[in-house]
């Protein structure tokens, strides 16, 4: 069977194996524990029948490429189930509990709300117990991902150290992140690593110092970022720096940050698959042409035979250095076995090679299919394989590197834009320099540094020459272009159509490369029906921010909350929220009031996409109003009364009225600006800010709302029974963080709008709201649609237990 085996066959068989581990990524919930175990029982059958078949060959490929499928469905289904039933139960969520564990990872400093300075780490649990003596359930989490912030009259914080023992005591809550379209899958990201749960530290005891093999190599890491620090002082390249040999990317600023994404080049900055997959390409290259001047060295070694395995061992090195965290694991079983097979002196293409390759890693890391960077690694190896060796001589090298970077660039494109809906138009040229720069010269500076500590401050100035370039290019016109998020036949048109563009096809195949490439770059955006709009309320947190767009008009309500000064939900959330829907422009950016939760995010949304008008109840010395970014001739007042109207769409503001502004004790959420927005044929939305109950009174709002914002996140301050009584809701929305300290919503809120029959989605709960006028007695949440088994389960929409609707009122219907 071996001799008449064919390469496709082999592949066709990987390529099962893989689609069958992902489809197990694709179930909203595990099954039974018993179910992968038929199915495991299943596979085997199958290989049997398939190995023992004689003749039809067809026909015996094809049990054998069930068998693989079902093998490896099961493999991850018992992966999965087994760190699923790590999870903390929802009634221990909050208390206080005692916790004996290690600390397993590297410190990372952050900042919390004010700037409160705090550290992060992940926790490895030797011993859970509850103050009050009560019997912990058992499969409890093993791995916790912990932060403390330093609080008056608190402890003070100490140095903490990787492989140190602690006694703490902590506040636990399930792992949970924020669910938008298009945005970072956090739970994901965490049920990766093994970490099913977070916390906050509130005391803590040292019981041993670190020592031994735990956590020796993250030891030695905190002691050479310390050292680094020392030498470089504070500094842009001093974060940088840290980043590319230690792994630990937020010490790179935002700032910072913002550069490498608009001049694509931030892949180089991260310890991504990616980035590890250049940097050992770089290295093999260079020991490669080294091994070349040689003739004896080469006799007893052929340089590609070297060049290939300093890559791994590069790699290696590397991902050692950088904490061998779980990207750059993956990287390295990739590059091993790709070496592996060529070193075999099997006659295998290098597809063959490379999809098996992929089949070992995500046999390793079942997860791995669903991160960008495993994709784009396999892809970036992919395509420095098909570019060939490079010609002999040094004018070959830089023809070699030249032509690689030109097909990795335009390769790589379309799953940029998959991934992260934006594109750097001068990423060609800034990567041209970047990749050696970085690769060559910065990084194994860094690297060496750590045994000669003066080479990090020529690494800094090698680095602030690069920075200088990138700022050039991102100053130029049109240097970053974002797209929307394309629908699925449009992304794999846009695959196929750049494998026509870069794979060595003839000619007459290229036009219709860019042709089958179209969809993906332009993709056809949906927009309510004039006379109606829809809303999107986004999942920010503890904040409010909503998102209100008619056929041809956009209007944002608040930006949501700052999460600490480094980070805000403009950031995070909003902009790469509307570049996904394709929204490149605001019409208007209503800020209800001052408050944090709601204009936190503001600022950077003005620096990062353009405003045209500004209408909030800020005082007029407000920074905001003088922000980057903000209009200056579009700024006004909101005041009850003002009216506009939209693509048929009205829009009108209840409150405050012009009297509320001359009273000067008046709080913040007192000059909320109250928005009511009404479809042509009647459908109406209210949004309401932070109005307590003394101002809902005033409010008198048209009864029969569709959809109503709870006031004030659902606070005991609002949704008085005069508003409920006025407005009739049908269905009622609420933006507030979960298990946030405010306790919003009040349970006394939501019992009156149980009694009054109005259904209440939560955040939370649901992650973002979409609803539209068109259909009212709908809403969608972001949390269901895109829910697999390793996100949080929670009741997203809680109808039957509020309660019958009032008559005649439609049954909202949420998916």
């Amino acid at each position: 069977m071996a001799g008449s085996t064919r390469p496709w066959q082999l592949g066709a068989v990987a390529l099962c194996a893989l689609a069958g581990m992902g489809g197990v990524h694709l179930l909203a919930r595990l099954p039974q524990p018993a179910h992968w175990s038929g199915l495991a029982l299943l596979g085997v059958l199958l290989l049997v029948m398939g190995l023992a078949r004689r003749g039809s060959p067809g026909v015996r490929w094809l049990l054998l490429c069930l068998a693989a499928a079902a093998l490896a469905a099961s493999w991850a289904g018992l992966r999965a189930q087994a760190r699923w039933a790590q999870q903390l139960p929802p009634a221990w969520e909050g208390r206080d509990l005692w916790v004996t564990g290690r600390i397993d990872s590297l410190p990372q400093s952050q900042l919390g709300q004010g700037g409160a300075a705090g550290w992060r780490f992940v926790l490895a649990v030797e011993a859970i117990a509850d103050p009050e003596g009560a019997v912990l359930p058992a499969g409890l989490p093993q791995r916790l991902m912990l932060s403390v912030y330093a609080q008056p009259g608190q402890q003070a914080l100490p140095t903490w150290r990787p492989g140190e023992r602690w006694r703490l005591l902590l506040r636990l809550r399930q792992v949970h992140g924020s669910m938008n379209p298009a945005g970072f899958d956090y739970e994901l990201w965490l049920f990766e690593q093994g970490i099913r749960a977070t916390g906050l530290l509130r005391r803590w005891q040292l019981l041993a110092e670190a020592q031994g093999p735990d956590g020796a190599l993250d030891r030695w890491r905190l002691g050479l970022r310390e050292r680094l620090q020392t030498q470089l002082g504070p500094q842009p390249a001093t974060g940088v720096l840290i980043a590319l040999s230690l792994g630990e990317q937020a010490a790179i600023s935002r700032s910072d940050w913002a550069l490498f994404r608009d001049t694509g080049t931030s892949h180089l900055m991260a310890i991504s698959g990616l980035h590890v997959t250049m940097f050992a390409w770089g290295a093999g290259l260079l020991a490669g042409w080294a091994w070349r001047r040689s003739g004896r060295l080469c006799l007893a070694v052929p340089a590609p035979v070297l060049a290939r395995w300093a890559g791994v061992l590069a790699a290696l090195a590397y991902a050692l250095f950088s904490g061998w965290g779980v990207p750059a694991q993956r990287t390295v079983w990739m590059l091993f076995v790709l070496a592996l097979l060529r070193q075999s002196g099997l006659a295998w293409p290098w597809p063959l090679c490379l999809l098996l390759s992929a089949l070992w890693v995500a046999l390793i890391d079942p997860w791995a299919l669903c991160q960008a960077g495993f994709w784009l690694s396999f892809a970036a190896v992919g395509l420095l394989m098909a570019g060939g060796v490079a010609e002999p001589g040094w004018r070959g090298l830089l023809r070699g590197a030249w032509r690689n970077q030109c097909i990795a660039t335009l390769g790589l494109a379309p799953l940029t834009l998959l991934f992260f809906q934006q594109l750097s138009l001068v990423g060609l040229l800034a990567n041209l320099l970047a990749i050696p720069w970085i690769s060559l010269l910065v990084t194994p500076l860094a690297l060496v540094g750590a045994l000669m500590p003066p080479l990090w401050s020529l690494a800094a100035w090698l680095l602030q020459g690069l920075m200088l370039w990138l700022e050039l290019l991102a100053r130029l016109p049109g240097a970053v272009w974002s797209v929307p998020v394309a629908p699925l036949w449009a992304q794999l048109s846009g695959l196929l159509g750049a494998a026509l563009l870069v794979l060595p096809l003839p000619w007459r195949l290229r036009p219709a490369g860019l042709a089958l490439m179209l969809p993906l770059l332009w993709p056809a955006l949906p927009r309510p029906a004039p006379g109606q709009f829809e809303l999107l309320a986004a999942d920010v947190g503890q904040g409010t921010a909503v998102l209100l767009r008619t056929r041809h008009h956009a209007l944002l309500y608040d930006t949501g909350p700052q999460y600490h000064p480094q980070a805000d939900a403009g950031q995070r959330v909003l902009l790469p929220l509307l570049r996904a829907l394709g929204q490149r422009e605001l019409d208007l950016l209503l800020l209800s009031h001052r408050d944090q939760d709601h204009v936190g995010g503001a600022a950077s949304l003005m620096a990062g996409l353009p405003v045209r008008g500004l209408l909030s109840s800020l005082e007029p010395t407000h920074p905001l109003l003088q922000a980057p970014g903000a209009p200056r001739d579009g700024q006004q007042r909101c005041e009850r009364g003002q009216r506009w109207r939209w693509d048929g769409v009205d829009f009108e503001l209840l409150h405050p009225s012009p009297a509320d502004y001359e009273h000067p004790g008046l709080k913040p959420n007192a000059l909320s600006c109250v928005l009511l927005v009404s479809a042509a044929d009647g459908r109406r939305a209210l949004l309401t800010g932070d109005v307590e109950a003394a101002q809902e009174g005033g409010l008198q709002p048209p009864g029969g709302i569709d959809l109503l914002m709870l006031p004030h996140h659902g606070s005991q301050t609002s949704s008085s029974p005069a508003l409920l009584a006025a407005a009739r809701p049908r269905l009622a929305f609420v933006q507030a963080g979960y298990r946030n300290r405010f306790g919003h919503p009040a349970p006394a809120v939501l019992a009156r709008y149980q009694a009054a029959g109005v259904p209440v989605i939560q955040s939370a709960d649901c992650g973002a709201l979409y609803w539209s006028s068109a259909a009212p007695a709908q809403a969608h949440c972001e949390r269901e649609l895109r829910r697999r088994y390793w996100h949080r389960s929670a009741p997203v929409h809680a109808a039957a237990e509020l309660g019958p609707l009032p008559q005649g009122a439609e049954e909202p219907a949420l998916r």
